[in-house]
């Protein structure tokens, strides 16, 4: 038995789950999200506060599918509540970021700045003139993009400049003078 697909998924009365034929609609109270089920492996059931998978089959592939659309579903009840963001920082001299409309406009050591285009669902916050925090209900593009954006400048490991999360750890290398 899956450990993870066996915990029922619940939620609050401010969010709706409808549940078809191979699809589960989540809507709440900061936007809608779907997931199509394209297996019959998986069997999905609701009761009043909460979502229950259960398998029809007893395969690996079953057992991974089970603990699989559990924690979609439970991610997508959470973004529909509660919403996902994470946040970039910029770290070098010269390094800057401006709002562009809806987008971006980042200023990261090359001759020309770069546009990151605004997405459907995903929203920028800017503290300051180095930080990004993404936003959005979908955790699966809050972390696309912010790869994405990461991917744009990744932070080098002799001085740490470059576009890193706010939680991640840069391991320092020591540079040529260090061998002596």
């Amino acid at each position: 038995m899956s450990k993870i697909g066996a915990k029922p998924v619940e939620f609050k009365d401010n969010v709706q789950v409808d549940i078809s034929e191979g699809n589960v609609k989540v809507k709440g109270p900061k936007g809608e999200l779907s997931l199509d089920i394209p297996t019959t492996k998986i069997k999905i059931e609701k009761t009043t506060n909460k979502v229950i998978l259960t398998r029809n089959v007893e395969d690996s592939e079953a057992k991974a599918q089970h603990g699989l659309y559990n924690t979609l579903i439970k991610n997508m009840i959470k973004g529909v509540s509660d919403g996902f963001e994470k946040t970039l920082d910029l770290v070098g001299v010269g390094y800057r970021v401006q709002k562009k409309g809806e987008g971006l406009t980042l200023a990261l050591g090359y001759s020309h700045p770069i546009e990151v285009e605004p997405i459907k669902g995903i929203s920028f916050e800017l503290v300051g003139d180095t930080k990004i925090t993404v936003k959005g209900i979908d955790k699966q593009l809050v972390g696309q993009v912010s790869a994405n954006i990461r991917k744009l400048r990744p932070p080098e490991p002799y001085k740490g400049k470059g576009v890193k999360y706010s939680d991640e750890r840069i391991t320092r290398k020591a540079g040529k003078s260090a061998k002596k």
